[in-house]
């Protein structure tokens, strides 16, 4: 059975959700449990608006039966969502593959208080294209690629580069020097959720996470990195550079939370620099390389 689809309303794509076990009667008695920040008022007025869709695509109702296991598309919203000025860079287009430059600070899909200003539903509505989904993720403050599926025909053939290790990705990261470790150097580790919920760290227990590490040039008080992920662990990239003794530049939250991490800052100085891969429709080889840059300057 082919997956339901949920058209984007206002350019805000729709979030999926398997409905929970559990014994409630109404659809809407389990997003009001299941998403406890909302309130039952919010849910009722989105249903009646037709902001929460069945498996068909139709409109639920407020009478719509719970059934363990269905799916819904909802569309979030926001009040008084922050306007972000950065603008995306779109570098390549074709009938199955996006490939965008995101700013600094531009989450890449809805999340938290974002929802219309995200790098998905803004090259949704530039494009015309409801079908686009991120092949993969980068962190709201790094800068750089992000590809995104463009055909739902071809989405399984490219999501395999990711899960099959298929394509070298690389970024940039400037933070302290190293002058005692030898490089190019591999870091590998277990990292798992940390505390707060948000942050992750490193942990005893056979390494989940892999990182090639080099120097693009070396200054007097800072470094230029070259970092390769081989695995995809959330924060990896910074996880692994705090562990080394040289967290990235103006990172808020490792090797420690920082009390003013949601003040405004100078971005985290790390960049989703370049790709490669062989298209797996053709064959041919594939490179694509930022046009965001970080730092000019080691010395200041």
């Amino acid at each position: 059975m082919s997956r339901p689809r949920f058209p984007p309303q206002g350019g805000v794509p729709a979030s999926r959700l398997q409905l929970p076990a559990g014994d409630w009667a109404t659809v809407v008695d389990a997003l009001v449990a299941r998403f406890p920040q909302v309130d039952a008022a919010t849910w009722r007025d989105r249903i009646e608006r037709g902001r929460v869709l069945d498996a068909q695509g139709e409109p639920i109702t407020l009478e719509t039966p719970h059934r363990v296991g269905a799916e819904i598309g909802y569309y979030r919203e926001v009040v008084d969502e922050p306007v972000i000025d950065a603008a995306e860079r779109i570098l390549h287009i074709d009938d199955h593959l996006v490939v965008a430059d995101k700013p600094h600070g531009l989450p890449v899909t809805p999340t938290g208080a974002f929802v219309t200003q995200t790098l998905l539903t803004r090259l949704a509505a530039t494009l015309g294209n409801p079908d686009l989904v991120p092949l993969h993720r980068i962190d709201r403050g790094t800068a750089g690629l992000v590809l995104f599926s463009a055909d739902p025909a071809s989405r399984a053939r490219y999501q395999a580069l990711f899960r099959e290790s298929r394509i070298r990705k690389t970024y940039e990261a400037l933070a302290s020097p190293l002058p005692d470790l030898v490089f190019p150097l591999t870091r590998r580790s277990r990292i798992e959720r940390g505390d707060p919920f948000f942050r992750m760290c490193e942990t005893d227990g056979t390494p989940n996470s892999e990182t090639r590490i080099d120097v693009y040039e070396r200054g007097a008080r800072l470094w230029r990195y070259a970092l390769s992920p081989v695995s995809g662990r959330k924060h990896q990239l910074r996880v692994h550079m705090a562990a080394l003794g040289a967290p990235i530049l103006h990172d808020p939250w490792y090797p420690a939370l920082r009390d003013d991490a949601d003040a405004m800052r100078p971005p985290l100085q790390l960049l989703a620099r370049a790709v490669a891969f062989d298209d797996p429709l053709d064959g041919r080889p594939r490179v694509f390389e930022s046009e965001f840059k970080l730092s000019d300057s080691l010395d200041e």
